[in-house]
């Protein structure tokens, strides 16, 4: 090891092991934090103020074992994005900021049978046609246009609703985490403000960092789990990334509102009034639970409705069923929530509220949780990259339930912010340099939106990624390449 310290501008960390840094217990912490990271990395996580807020989130009562920081980790809203907090269940807190305003921002990957060959010549065809069907950007339109009975619905039922009305197959319900439906969810605890800024966005893309991409499967590193993904090279998959979009904004909003008027006791003990929460057990708790399980649920919806359209939109260019395609569902994975699970801690079984804010859910094989195709080889985590890098498919890692209860990275994480990203590079400039070096095909509502996710913008997807595989939390099992995207 080349460093058993590492000084952040007046934080310290200690390695523990490879990769394995901890900022140590010390004053009003009721744990320590720790961060999963290259020394290339932690030069980047430090840059911003993502060591602070992970050392901040040790103050959240219930906090167990360590507050954790993924190898994408950067500055969030009080939470790091890429967090990972477990809390007790009955003597700890749910935080609103610790899951984020996108509730159930996640990620999906559908499977074809298509390979690059027989795509070739058909991208701008593609991209047209997939930014002309699935809604995108700022603000309304979604597939579908909803009343308030039909709202309630989806945020109760979640993807069992889309597949009932014309929206998917029974499959699709079995390679979704927990199978596309939170029990849990109550609609009522969602305000009627939120429930008008969703119901007309159900099956939409939003902006920012969301997409659909088309891509291609460029490399499989594990035969075997390859296989049991239905993974090979050059095989033609696409990536749907987005979330709740206005209704989870509303819901986190109204809920930290809510938290400030009835638990300010709680909230001057914590050194980030971002981390507002509300103590387990408590009505507000309850009620804030219910309402992120129904928002978990309109996302999952919101994403099973792009996947099926695109199944269309292939359907008319390729001019054969989708079926015949074998447009069939990878998994799909949330990020940004904070589920009730049960881990050992101590040697003793624990219900915990574990929040995942910009972490994704690893679980390894073997456990019950995994979807019964997967459960010989693990969890399927998908982790983006940007639009010019590299995509991963990756299983749930042995050591996921003792390093990070049973969590990984989400992504490549941020180096830059949008502002900085737009004074940085121009979308023109972005779109022709991706088109002419890389063949990938992007077509947006703004160039603001292109040069905001400017490959640029990024931390290395593959250092993230090589990081979580040598820890154990998420192995690698194949890479995928951008071939036509789409932004809002």
């Amino acid at each position: 090891m080349s460093k058993s310290t590492y000084d952040a501008d007046g934080i310290t960390l200690e390695q523990v092991r490879e990769y394995v840094w901890e900022i140590p217990q010390e004053g009003d912490m009721r744990a320590p934090a720790r961060v999963l990271a290259s020394e290339a990395l932690l030069d980047e996580i430090k840059e911003d103020k993502t060591l602070e807020q992970i050392k901040n989130t040790t103050h959240l009562p219930g906090i167990t074992n360590y507050a954790i920081c993924m190898p994408d980790g950067h500055q969030g809203y009080g939470f790091p994005v890429g967090g990972v907090g477990a809390l007790d269940a009955e003597n700890g807190c749910i935080s609103p900021g610790a899951v984020g305003y996108d509730i159930n921002c996640g990620v999906r990957m559908m499977r074809t049978n298509l390979t690059y060959d027989e795509l070739q010549g058909h991208e701008e065809e593609l991209v047209d046609s997939l930014f002309a069907n699935v809604p995108s950007g700022l603000g309304g339109g979604g597939i579908v246009e909803a009343g308030v009975d039909t709202v309630d619905e989806v945020l109760e039922r979640g993807v069992e609703w889309a597949v009932e009305n014309g929206h998917g197959v029974e499959g699709d319900l079995l390679h979704c985490e927990d199978e596309g439906h939170r029990e849990e969810a109550d609609a009522s605890k969602i305000s009627q403000k939120a429930k008008d800024r969703g119901k007309n966005q159900i099956g939409s893309l939003g902006s920012g960092n969301h997409f659909l991409e088309v891509q291609r499967v460029t490399d499989v590193f594990d035969e075997k789990v390859g296989e049991a993904y239905g993974l090979e090279e050059d095989q033609i998959v696409v990536l749907i990334h987005c979330g709740s979009r206005g209704l989870g904004h509303q819901t986190c909003n109204d809920y930290l509102r809510k938290i400030e008027q009835q638990h300010q006791g709680l909230l001057n003990q914590l050194p980030d009034k971002e981390l507002a929460a509300a103590p387990a057990g408590s009505q507000l708790a309850d009620d804030y639970y219910k309402a992120m399980n129904a928002a978990i649920n309109f996302a999952w919806v919101n994403r099973q409705l792009i996947m099926h359209r695109t199944r269309q939109v292939f359907e008319r260019v390729f001019d054969r069923p989708w079926e015949e395609m074998e447009m069939d569902l990878l998994y799909d994975v949330a990020h940004n929530i904070a589920k009730k699970e049960t881990h050992e801690v101590d040697g003793e079984q624990r219900e915990l509220f574990v929040h995942r804010k910009g972490a994704t859910r690893a679980f390894p094989a073997g456990h019950p949780e995994v979807p019964k195709a997967y459960r010989d080889v693990g969890q399927p985590v998908i982790i983006p990259g940007s639009m010019g890098a590299g995509n991963y498919v990756l299983r749930g890692g042995e050591n996921s339930m003792d390093l990070t209860f049973g969590s990984t990275a989400h992504g490549a994480g941020r180096l830059m912010s949008r502002t900085q990203a737009k004074d940085e590079f121009w979308g023109g400039d972005v779109q022709q340099q991706l088109e002419e070096q890389d063949q990938i095909y992007v077509k947006a509502q703004s160039g603001a939106t292109v040069a905001e996710e400017a490959p640029g913008v990024y931390k290395d997807v593959d250092e993230v990624v090589r990081v979580s595989d040598a820890l154990g939390i998420g192995d690698k099992v194949a890479r995928t390449f951008p071939v036509c995207n789409i932004k809002g």
